[in-house]
C-alpha cells in the first residue's frame, strides 16, 4: 500500500499548495488513491480554514442589502415590511434598529435568518 504524502497545513503556504493540490485531484474516482488523497486534503483545508479563514455573517443591513440586490429589489420594496419611506431609510442608513416585528417579516419575507437579523450592530451618528 502506497503512503500519502500527505502533510499538516502549518502555513498560508502549505494551505495555498493543498488548494492546488486539490484543484489537481477534482477528477478524480471515489474510492481510488487520489480519491482518498483529495477527501483527505478537504479534510484538511476546512481545518484550516475554519481556524484562520472564518467568514463572518453579515451584520443585518448587510444582509438586507444583499438579499435586496440578489433578489432586484428596492427601497420601495421593503416599505410593507419595515414600514414608511423615511423608515426604511433609517433602517438602511443606520439611523434606527429593527425593531422584533421588523425583524419577524424580513425572515419572513426576504428569507433572511432571524440569527443574522438579531445580531447587534452599531448605528452611525450624524
Amino acid at each position: 500500500m502506497k503512503i500519502m504524502d500527505i502533510k499538516p497545513i502549518k502555513t498560508e503556504s502549505d494551505y495555498q499548495k493543498a488548494l492546488e493540490e486539490v484543484e489537481s485531484l477534482m477528477n478524480a474516482k471515489k474510492d481510488s488513491p487520489e480519491g482518498d488523497k483529495l477527501e483527505v486534503l478537504i479534510s484538511l483545508i476546512e481545518s484550516y480554514e475554519e481556524k484562520y479563514h472564518q467568514i463572518l455573517p453579515p451584520d443585518p443591513i448587510e444582509a438586507i442589502l444583499h438579499e435586496m440586490e440578489s433578489q432586484d429589489l428596492s427601497y420601495k420594496d421593503l416599505e410593507p415590511i419595515l414600514g414608511s419611506k423615511s423608515r426604511v431609510s433609517e433602517i438602511l442608513n443606520k439611523k434606527r434598529y429593527l425593531s422584533l416585528n421588523m425583524i419577524r417579516k424580513l425572515r419572513e419575507c426576504l428569507g433572511i435568518s432571524a440569527e443574522i437579523l438579531i445580531k447587534p450592530y452599531k448605528l452611525t451618528i450624524s
